[in-house]
């Protein structure tokens, strides 16, 4: 297998695709990587891999890394769906956007200011929610005393 390793060249735009697996904002960015890194078995893509399956913030970046390590015959457990808390402190930062509006502000604003404020945040929430992403922050604004 190290042999096998060795011989693979890394792609052309390997540096392109390795700030793209680093993209804290992106999760879909971050997902594109996975999905090109997956088809060069490389020690330095093995580790870029390895590193999203363990630590992204969004279960659909993990499991597709897991997947393509899975692929290239690495003895890797499955990352856990199962996560309390994707952003730490994640209602405060909501109830502190939802402060700065004014009091009769609408939802759309607050869902703009939070894209604009934190769009780490919000990222991470709409890679993990999906579909259920505006019922959620519908439900987090509804939830938030002002």
């Amino acid at each position: 297998m190290i042999e096998e390793l060795n011989n693979n060249e890394l792609p052309e735009n390997y540096e392109e695709l390795k700030k793209a697996a680093n993209r804290s904002a992106d999760w879909r960015a971050r997902l594109e990587a996975v999905e090109e890194l997956g088809q060069t078995n490389h020690k330095q893509i093995i580790d870029i891999l390895t590193r999203l399956m363990e630590s992204d913030p969004v279960y659909t970046v993990q499991e597709a890394a897991y997947l393509k390590l899975k692929a290239f015959g690495e003895d890797v457990k499955a990352p856990s769906k199962n996560k309390p808390e994707l952003v730490k402190g994640v209602s405060k930062i909501l109830l502190r956007i939802k402060k700065s509006l004014p009091r009769d502000h609408s939802y759309e604003d607050f869902k703009e200011k939070l894209k604009k404020m934190r769009i780490d945040v919000y990222d991470i929430y709409e890679g993990e929610k999906g579909a259920d992403f505006d019922a959620w922050l519908t439900k987090m604004w509804n939830s938030s005393n002002k």
